[in-house]
């Protein structure tokens, strides 16, 4: 099991507003730790938004304790009251997200034994906040985020597994069922790599000042998410349309698998030159017509003359094949024009800034 960065900076946000709040003298610096566990945030965008909500929560949880405290008399039944009261504020300014958070706080306060009730709510009021701070000071300085990385390589081994399974597939040499699970398998990891990429945009947004690089690197992180979900979409319906595809001739099955073979390699070959690893690919985004492509949509139309074909789901089914085909050819030839641009503007970033595998996965 490997720790991550967040798991990290948890830790340390903890103790550094426990060690703030007992500096500053406040009485109960437990709660600052409480606090700082909620605004803990994956990136530092995320942390800004965070801070925001978080700071605005903590103040309506304190006022609501603070009037309930000073017009009720202390009882179990009137802090839950106030709970629903300001749960509903909360969902009313869409603070959904900062409600446990202003609990805590609320509950903190109307229990209060102390006398000099005002002093106490400001006091607890005081030390959630210097959780809420440390945490956000912690996000902003230790240990900064490297989704671009992880974005990377989670993506390229992804892509890599789905190369191999539309190798598997379209040779006819996979097992149904354990296909199935393998399929579901990808599907949830490139969930993670759209969630990756949620996290890189948001850090590229956070620098207003961000380079035109990086928001190239942006788009082009964009595309390459795109052009996987394309390939994943070929690799299930050659799943789906597999014993159709069995009974195609041997000629139209051999096409259909040289055809895969080539938009793959292509594939591999784009992310290589994204890495600086090879120096142009063989796409040709100015052509029009691909020798390879037609043969295949000949073969096709050739089938099609057949009225049992015709008659038939599987022309359907295989339509659906071949388009899909072209959709993620198109994809590729965009992020070849992506990639070549920022080759040929950031000449000197030719070596993608992303560190080796072994040092962050």
């Amino acid at each position: 099991m490997k720790l991550g960065a967040r798991i990290f900076k948890t830790g340390i946000a903890i103790v550094l507003a426990l060690y703030i709040a007992k500096i500053l003298g406040m009485p109960s610096p437990v709660f600052a730790g409480i606090a700082a566990i909620f605004a803990i945030k994956p990136t530092i965008y995320r942390s800004y938004l965070s801070i925001v909500e978080q700071v605005q929560g903590n103040l309506i949880g304190a006022v609501i304790a603070v009037i309930f405290g000073l017009i009720f008399e202390n009882s179990y039944i009137l802090v839950g009251l106030a709970a629903l009261i300001a749960i509903i504020i909360m969902l009313k300014l869409k603070l959904e997200n900062s409600i446990s958070l202003a609990l805590v706080t609320l509950i903190v306060i109307l229990e209060s034994p102390d006398p000099d009730f005002l002093h106490f709510a400001w006091i607890r009021f005081s030390t959630i906040l210097i959780g809420i701070l440390s945490a956000f000071i912690v996000n902003l300085i230790f240990l900064p985020p490297k989704y671009e990385t992880k974005l990377f390589y989670r993506m390229s081994h992804l892509t890599e597994d789905i190369f191999t399974l539309i190798r598997l597939v379209s040779r006819h040499s996979s097992e149904h069922q354990l296909m199935k699970k393998e399929i579901d398998k990808i599907s949830e990891r490139l969930t993670k790599v759209n969630q990756f990429y949620t996290l890189f945009n948001e850090e590229r947004r956070y620098f207003k000042k961000s380079s035109p690089e990086k928001k190239r690197k942006t788009v082009i992180y964009r595309q390459m998410v795109s052009t996987s979900q394309d390939c994943f979409d070929i690799l299930k319906l050659l799943h789906r349309y597999e014993n159709d595809l069995m009974q195609l001739p041997e000629t139209f099955q051999v096409q259909i698998q040289e055809r895969l073979d080539f938009l793959v390699n292509e594939h591999q070959k784009l992310l290589f030159q994204f890495l600086g690893k090879i120096l142009h690919n063989d796409l040709d985004a100015e052509e029009k017509v691909d020798p390879q492509q037609v043969e295949l949509l000949n073969l096709f139309l050739e089938k099609m003359n057949d009225e049992s074909f015709r008659g038939d789901f599987q022309a359907y089914h295989l339509m659906r094949l071949l388009s899909a085909m072209v959709d993620y050819q198109e994809q590729l030839k965009h992020l070849a024009i992506l990639i070549d641009s920022f080759k040929n503007f950031h000449k000197d970033a030719n070596e993608i800034s992303i560190k080796e595998e072994d040092e962050v996965l």
